[in-house]
């Protein structure tokens, strides 16, 4: 059985790489939650090298990207209206 790739939150990440760098052993953490060792072992990684930052940076210049296409979104549609009934 193959098993889908699952996106994690940041904040997820953040939880388990702090509970691992506490002490807490690899094998619970991945019991608790259903995540590979292996895949641990890279958030820690990332975390040691900063990489994780990059990851919470880039969702909030995303949230800031959607925001900002909504708002240009309403300004084209307000100036389409304009220039159809002038």
């Amino acid at each position: 059985m193959t098993r889908r790739h699952r996106r994690h939150s940041t904040a997820k990440k953040r939880e388990v790489v702090e509970a691992c760098l506490n002490g807490e052993a690899l094998q619970a953490l991945s019991e608790r939650h259903d995540v590979c060792r292996s895949l641990i072992r890279t958030w820690i990684e990332k975390h040691e090298r900063g990489a994780c930052d990059d990851d919470a940076v880039e969702a909030d210049l995303l949230s800031e990207c959607k925001v900002r296409i909504v708002a240009l979104e309403r300004l084209v549609g307000r100036q389409a209206l304009e220039i159809e009934f002038p």
